[in-house]
């Protein structure tokens, strides 16, 4: 895998391209934010002003920190397929402070690895660049697909389960699995 910044962090696979967001992104963001079947573990569907709000802050972030959640584009087409990304959280969790990774792409974009290999670029940002000790991910413990990402990419679960902030208790996606990765986990995965 080839990893460089080039400017307002654009980073590249051989099938990625991970970068700032662009206005014509934001109808199939909001095309996302409102699948039912992208926001099945999600607490609710987003309106497409909460998308654009969602998406604005994510521009923002990056603009101000140099990175965050980008936006993902095909190489092949020029096609906006989602984000994966590093964020600080907003919402104070247990074990904050921390740095997370994420992804929420297209469910046609399913399937193809799109997110591991996306998330393995931006781990490799986080380690190599930012120099961070540590990677949370978190997803509702519904969310299989998004799990199976996270084994994938060599975070561990913590068995330290927690009720997020910001969902109501009786909620099907209240409670949440928590994973991480270390920088020295990441760069010795077998040791």
């Amino acid at each position: 895998m080839t990893l460089y910044a080039i400017h307002d962090m654009e980073l590249q696979t051989d099938r990625l391209i991970l970068r700032q967001w662009q206005s014509s992104d934001l109808p199939v963001f909001a095309q996302i934010n409102s699948n039912k079947l992208a926001m099945e573990h999600f607490p609710n569907q987003l309106s497409r002003s909460a998308s654009d709000d969602l998406a604005a802050r994510l521009v923002n972030e990056i603009a101000t920190c140099g990175w965050g959640m980008g936006a993902v584009e095909l190489k092949s087409t020029s096609t906006f397929i989602g984000f994966v990304g590093l964020s600080t959280p907003l919402t104070q969790f247990p074990f904050s402070p921390c740095v997370e990774i994420g992804w929420r792409l297209h469910p046609d974009n399913w399937g193809y690895g799109f997110a591991t290999e996306a998330a393995e670029m931006a781990l490799e940002f986080a380690f190599t660049f930012l120099e961070l000790k540590e990677v949370v991910a978190m997803t509702a413990t519904t969310n299989h697909r998004s799990e199976a990402v996270m084994q994938r990419l060599g975070l561990k679960n913590t068995k330290d389960n927690f009720f997020h902030p910001n969902v109501s208790l009786d909620s099907r996606v209240s409670e949440h699995l928590l994973y991480k990765i270390t920088q020295a986990e990441w760069r010795n995965p077998s040791g």
